[in-house]
């Protein structure tokens, strides 16, 4: 999945839950697309952070957040 594909994701969560705090989205996220995704989302965030071992799901939605936020850009 692109990063773009995952934003497009949050979005749509986004919208469908508007009172939701963002890492509720992307729990919404990880647990609509699945285990395999789960784990691919979890192994880019632990690259990503130089570390081998974490917690599986609130690593795959740190990995969520992070790409959506970097895509967002600031908010100056």
């Amino acid at each position: 999945m692109t990063d773009e594909e995952l934003v497009v994701e949050f979005a749509l969560r986004r919208l469908d839950n508007p009172d939701l705090e963002l890492e509720e989205v992307a729990a919404l996220v990880v647990r609509r697309l699945g285990p395999d995704r789960m784990l691919e989302f979890a192994s880019q965030n632990l690259a990503t952070r130089g570390e081998l071992r974490a917690a599986v799901f609130p690593s795959a939605v740190e990995h969520v957040l992070r790409v959506v936020l970097t895509l967002r850009g600031r908010s100056d």
